[in-house]
């Protein structure tokens, strides 16, 4: 597996912090005669001051000093502008037309690679229309916890967040914990599970797993001390029998990482924007609404969305392509992303693993994006947010783009 090479995510910037306020110590009380006659005297030497301002003359090299009314009408007409701009660009955005995966002038990356065997560029095209086939077979069913008596949603991310945990303790592939939670949906999908068995299940599913994508697995006594030694030995291996035959052996599941890495050559591998994608793709291991989606538009969705909250608002004609879908198809999916980010912080492991160093923090990050932008539990509506969201990230990189071409001549006069 390819380590991405460490990176920064830019930091948002933080509001300043409000002035303390001055305090200042008592100072002794004087007498009425004292204070009459200071009085008298502090008045004369205003009176003093005063007049000899007004006769003193203003040299060239005072500048008069600028009223703060105009400031304020500066910041104003500044405002207005922005304003001004906004609506224009709002108008021409409904003119956009979108890339389109196939009609849409798109470079062939894959020739790149043509001398590199571990790439396949001969038949990655046909490999990856194959895994859109296979991945409508694999899907669980989003409704399943309908027929579930003992079991809830809420139950479920419990089991998923644990489940993290233990996939970090591991250091386990990631390919492996999508596997595990597919085979949890899909075994849930067809068997009624009741709470005291829903451990068990989880526990078993990452051992399928880590079994099949990994190349040391750990055994089932690892996976034991895991679970507090709840289950026995015997119990673990005869749910993996149960488990792979009510799933008819089936374990061909089109992993949405593969997807994330195929999307992320059309970006450049950009190194910030997968280790962010990565973590929004994770939220629908915990999110149950996410379900319903397959694999290449989770891995779709998560790019964009990633991208977008870095500054990246185009989605061109390469990255339609290459990820097989259109903008306005990744939306839904990416609104969904958004709004479990803006939720309160449920999943404490799930929050921890990508706020750490190795992944850039990438959900404090993340979660600073969307709360600068939105109140925390608010239900966004990205179809609704998004031409404006693209206009804001324009006028701000060309503000940022003139305020480092004023850096730079800055910084030639001195020399």
């Amino acid at each position: 597996m390819a380590v991405d090479p460490p990176a920064v995510i830019p930091s948002l910037i933080k509001r300043d912090s409000l002035p303390t306020r001055d305090v200042r110590q008592p100072a002794k009380r004087l007498s009425t005669r004292d204070s009459r006659s200071k009085i008298q005297v502090q008045t004369e030497v205003d009176d003093a001051e005063d007049h000899r301002d007004m006769k003193r003359r203003r040299t060239s090299s005072e500048a008069p000093e600028e009223p703060q009314g105009g400031q304020e009408a500066g910041a104003q007409a500044e405002e207005t502008a922005i304003a001004a701009r906004i609506t224009a660009e709002l108008e021409a955005y409904a003119d956009e037309a979108e890339a389109d995966p196939e009609n849409s002038p798109w470079d062939d990356l894959d020739a790149d690679d043509i001398d590199d065997p571990l790439m396949v560029s001969e038949y990655v095209v046909d490999i990856f229309k194959y895994l859109r086939q296979v991945e409508l077979t694999t899907m669980p069913n989003p409704h399943y916890m309908e027929s579930q008596k003992e079991l809830a949603w809420k139950m479920r991310g419990i089991l998923m967040d644990w489940l993290i945990q233990v996939h970090v303790r591991f250091r386990l592939l990631p390919e492996t914990l999508f596997l595990c939670v597919n085979l949890i949906d899909r075994f849930l999908s067809a068997r009624v599970v009741s709470l005291a068995k829903l451990q068990l299940v989880g526990v078993t599913c990452l051992f399928i797993a880590s079994k099949f994508e990994e190349v040391i697995s750990p055994s089932v006594s690892h996976f034991l001390l895991c679970a507090d030694s709840t289950y026995t030995e015997s119990e673990i291996l005869q749910a993996e029998r149960y488990v792979l035959k009510t799933l008819d052996w089936n374990l061909n599941y089109p992993n949405p990482v593969h997807y994330l890495r195929r999307v992320s050559k059309a970006d450049g591998y950009d190194v910030k924007v997968r280790t962010l994608a990565k973590y929004l793709l994770e939220i629908s291991c915990l999110e149950w609404r996410l379900i319903a989606a397959p694999p290449s538009l989770m891995a779709a969705a998560s790019i964009w969305l990633s991208r977008l909250a870095l500054g990246y608002e185009q989605w061109t004609p390469n990255l339609a392509h290459y990820s097989g879908y259109p903008e306005s198809a990744l939306v839904p999916t990416a609104n969904l992303m958004l709004n479990y980010v803006l939720k309160p912080i449920r999943h404490e492991s799930f929050h921890k693993k990508y706020a750490g160093k190795r992944y850039y923090k990438s959900s404090i990050y993340m979660r600073e994006w969307a709360l600068d932008r939105w109140s925390e539990e608010t239900q966004v509506s990205l179809v609704r947010e998004l031409p404006r969201l693209k206009v804001e990230i324009r006028i701000e990189r060309e503000q940022m783009e003139r305020q480092l071409q004023a850096e730079q001549a800055a910084g030639a006069e001195d020399r």
